[in-house]
């Protein structure tokens, strides 16, 4: 009886050991640290800016990604490659219903909902909601120690943010703005 009791306490000693070697842990996204760049591009050029994260976590399984969430704080939206009176008007017409309605809509979310890949090069599948619409996206993930980058290519036009868009409206011309916007994300944890 006593061999046997013996055995199962160092079954259950094996048993947490390898629990706490693969258990999943969250890393807490440093919000200070990290950047969101945004680019949208029109017939005549193109514009970019920043966008700040609210808050963000990425899960792991060992090392390996598994899953992630985060929050974009809207109201932040800022151009950076103008300055003085057209930045300011380009920050409102961004931040107005044309666009992304930041005064009704004032956070987007992404959602990891499927992650595969290993040894820091991953696909992730995840779910981006914008103005309380929900779509699914995929994008490649890097991640290298304590920092993660990735870029995801967003049809706004989803997101009911026709505003400009030569799918929707005819004769815009060279007024003309692509309904695709890019997100660089670079992540520090």
């Amino acid at each position: 009886m006593k061999n046997r009791n013996s055995k199962i306490a160092m079954l259950i000693v094996l048993a947490l050991s390898f629990m706490s070697y693969t258990a999943v842990s969250d890393k807490i996204v440093d919000i200070e640290k990290s950047s969101v760049t945004w680019k949208g591009y029109k017939v005549t050029g193109q514009h970019e800016g920043t966008i700040n994260l609210a808050s963000g976590k990425l899960s792991f399984d060992g090392e390996t990604l598994t899953g992630g969430t985060f929050v974009m704080d809207m109201t932040s939206i800022n151009t950076t490659d103008l300055e003085g009176e057209y930045k300011g008007k380009l920050d409102g017409h961004l931040k107005s219903a044309d666009f992304f309605g930041v005064e009704k809509f004032p956070v987007a979310t992404l959602e990891f909902i499927n992650v595969s890949g290993k040894d820091g090069d991953y696909k992730v599948k995840a779910n981006l909601t914008i103005k309380e619409t929900t779509k699914p996206v995929e994008f490649s993930m890097t991640v290298n120690k304590n920092s993660a980058k990735a870029s995801l290519e967003i049809d706004r036009t989803e997101y009911d943010i026709k505003y400009g868009s030569s799918s929707f409206f005819d004769g815009l011309k060279d007024k003309a703005i692509y309904d695709n916007f890019d997100l660089i994300v670079n992540l520090s944890f």
